[in-house]
């Protein structure tokens, strides 16, 4: 934590230099005490060569405690050392239970799980010696009662704490597993996000690389269809020139004429592949107003009663969204004037939420969608190649048809804004 210290740090810097403290405040009031509680020379010798060995073996354990590993022996020897020198030490003085105190604070870390409760015991009847008036040993019925008493309420109060301090332990330590887990969650997450996006990144491509083939292959069949045929044509009729301009000048000039006008319908075919890239329509006007003039011209070149509807809320759509439904428009208006001999139609276009829906409808003879040839990729437009340009972009198309029934065709695409 930034601007202070944790818990753990704490309790760390109290195991260090607590009980240097300790010791040495054990010490002062110890002395202070010797005349009130008749301390002997040889006791008084005894409580600082004890007092000496506590101070130095609290400098061996701060030393080697960080290089030990958690449960070690040496953290045992350590605790039973500790307490047999608190416990000789209010044995001398009752003020040294000071220092003797040390063994509630550690059993838990120090002594294996079912070694916990003796070190506890043990403390208690060192602190309920030391209180029980006449230090230890008791010298009287009434110290051995007093003693007997502080030792139950010690031992109470060391078992409570000693659950309370486990259950805290415990508590820390599932909210660090809980921690770790989600560390390890975050990391397989990110891992997982980071392969999402490499996959998000390579599929992106791929239909990239899809739409560019597919719309390669659409230009080399209107090519092979049109211009390729047309100036095979005219090559055709250019060599019959050269073949009869000296013998039959009249079949010649047909054979011009024949040249020019299929040099004339290729440049149309060239020019409607151009316009199929890049519609013109849309250049000026966005999809509904593209869509009612296409329909009114539609009307007016087939003598054929139409209407175009809009409904929902217009929005600004993406350029690729835009061209594939009005290509689909003008293809399926085509063929209701080529097949359907239709007398009405209808055009719907309906902006819904997320997606856009555009229904073309006509009262023509219908036909049968089973008998259609399955769509090669290549060749005319028709169904195929519409459900083709609305799968580009994550589309679909449905035609609902039969003899003598009319034709519905139903484009649904995703709504993509502009920009």
């Amino acid at each position: 934590m930034s601007g202070g210290t944790t818990a753990e740090q704490r309790r760390e810097q109290f195991h260090r230099y607590g009980p240097h403290a300790m010791i040495g405040l054990a010490v002062l009031m110890a002395w202070l005490s010797a005349g009130l509680v008749g301390m002997s020379r040889a006791q008084t010798y005894t409580a600082g060569g004890l007092a000496a060995a506590a101070w130095a073996l609290q400098v061996w354990w701060n030393r080697s405690r960080p290089r030990l590993p958690a449960g070690s022996w040496s953290g045992r020897v350590y605790y039973v050392l500790r307490s047999a020198i608190g416990f000789a030490l209010c044995w001398c003085n009752p003020f040294f239970s000071v220092y003797a105190i040390l063994g509630y604070f550690d059993a838990g870390t120090l002594l294996p799980k079912r070694f916990v409760r003796a070190g506890l015991l043990f403390t208690a009847a060192t602190m309920a010696g030391s209180q029980s008036g006449s230090g230890l040993p008791p010298v009287s019925l009434l110290n051995w009662a007093a003693f007997l008493a502080l030792f139950a309420l010690h031992a109470a109060l060391a078992f409570l704490f000693g659950d309370l301090d486990a259950r805290e332990a415990a508590k820390a330590r599932r909210q660090k597993e809980t921690i770790t887990e989600l560390e390890r969650t975050n990391t397989r997450l990110e891992r997982a996000l980071a392969e999402n996006a490499t996959l998000h990144a390579q599929l992106l491509l791929q239909a990239r690389e899809a739409g560019i083939a597919d719309e390669r292959r659409r230009l080399a069949a209107e090519i092979h269809d049109t211009l390729a045929q047309g100036l095979a044509g005219i090559i055709t009729q250019l060599q019959a020139v050269t073949s009869t301009a000296g013998s039959d000048p009249a079949l010649a000039r047909q054979h011009l004429d024949r040249a020019s006008a299929l040099a004339r319908h290729s440049l149309g075919e060239a020019r409607r592949s151009v316009h199929n890239l890049v519609p013109a329509a849309l250049e000026d006007d966005d999809l509904p107003q593209a869509l009612g003039k296409t329909v009114a011209a539609w009307a007016g070149r087939h003598a054929v009663r139409a209407e175009f509807t809009v409904t929902g809320t217009v929005e600004p759509l993406h350029d690729e969204v835009g061209a594939t439904l009005l290509r689909i428009a003008e293809e399926s208006l085509a063929n209701a004037a080529r097949h359907a001999s239709a007398t009405r139609a209808g055009v719907t276009l309906s902006y819904m939420g997320d997606e856009v829906t555009l229904d073309i409808r006509d009262d023509g003879r219908g036909f049968d969608p089973t008998a259609l040839p399955p769509y090669s990729g290549a060749g005319g437009f028709g169904l195929g190649g519409m459900r083709a340009r609305a799968e580009r972009i994550a589309g679909t198309v449905t035609v609902e048809t039969g003899p003598g029934l009319g034709t519905a065709v139903s484009a649904r695409v995703p709504l993509v804004r502009r920009g």
